[in-house]
């Protein structure tokens, strides 16, 4: 197998580690914005290069044509997903293309009220980054039935983990317990994420997929959990209503839904491995004491 990430942050990364943990001779390569970046990774025995999304890599072509499972995880711009815009030609010519997988977000939903929803709902996306989102879902969809590869998406729920979570907020002081009542969340810890996608690579899954926890949960239970684990008091309640937010922050809280993660489950015989935030956070902060 040889992987190629567009975009390796922190999901393609865990992604990239557990393809290489999971099976013996898999080479990585993939996309980042910076230099330094991509020498960090390069240090680590991943093959970087540079991207930033307005024009072609300069170098990425030889790799990615050589790639049999390509990942795509950059979030698309107005013009549309950057890989297809810029790397079309190379994906065409790659002659080992095997599998083809798109993290996408639970965003392309919209609003359901806090009703429990599955990949059959209706699309009804309520900002323009989710509508680029959807749009983005369908040009890989008609890529892959051109080439006549199984493709992947993962609607992904808010990813937290080691170094990205709760804990992170709250000792740094950024951590806000708004309250809006009824309002859930859906989360997914990060190694789900790469352990699912190597299942998925593994088995060239072809489909559309949720990828949340089993719990969807009110922001400001989780801010007071993380809290007592820290022996912390937690910030104080703000109504939402009245809370003073950016737009962006505001917008979050526009969609409500309980989404289902039923059907990765199925498809691939497993159960998370951090089915609610409780699990999630218990592995952060005890890896984090060791």
């Amino acid at each position: 197998m040889q992987a190629f990430f567009f975009g390796l942050g922190f999901s393609s990364q865990m992604a990239a580690k557990a393809l290489q943990t999971g099976s013996n001779g898999v080479g990585v390569s993939g996309t980042v914005r910076s230099p330094d970046k991509a020498q960090t990774l390069k240090s680590g025995g991943i093959g970087a290069h540079v991207f930033d999304s307005t024009a072609p890599g300069a170098t990425l072509g030889p790799d990615l044509r050589r790639s049999s499972h390509v990942i795509f995880s950059i979030a698309p711009g107005a013009d549309g997903d950057a890989a297809l815009l810029h790397h079309r030609a190379d994906l065409d010519a790659a002659p080992d293309l095997q599998w083809l997988c798109y993290y996408s977000t639970v965003g392309v939903y919209g609003d359901f009220g806090g009703a429990w929803i599955d990949e059959t709902a209706p699309l009804v996306p309520r900002n323009d980054r989710s509508d680029r989102r959807v749009l983005a879902e369908q040009a890989w969809r008609d890529y892959a039935r051109q080439r006549g590869v199984p493709l992947a998406i993962f609607r992904l729920a808010g990813i937290y983990g080691p170094g990205r979570s709760t804990f992170d907020k709250l000792r740094d002081g950024t951590s806000r317990r708004i309250v809006k009542p009824g309002q859930v969340f859906n989360r997914i810890h990060v190694e789900d994420i790469g352990r699912v996608t190597a299942l998925a690579a593994a088995a060239k899954l072809d489909g559309t997929f949720n990828l949340s926890d089993d719990e969807p949960t009110p922001p400001q239970v989780v801010i007071e959990h993380a809290a007592e684990m820290l022996g912390m008091a937690p910030p104080p309640a703000h109504d939402f209503a009245t809370a003073e937010m950016t737009p962006m922050q505001r917008s979050f809280y526009a969609d409500n839904k309980r989404v289902s993660n039923g059907a990765i489950k199925q498809a691939l015989g497993i159960e998370l491995l951090y089915p609610s935030y409780r699990e999630g956070l218990a592995a952060i902060y005890e890896k984090e004491r060791a």
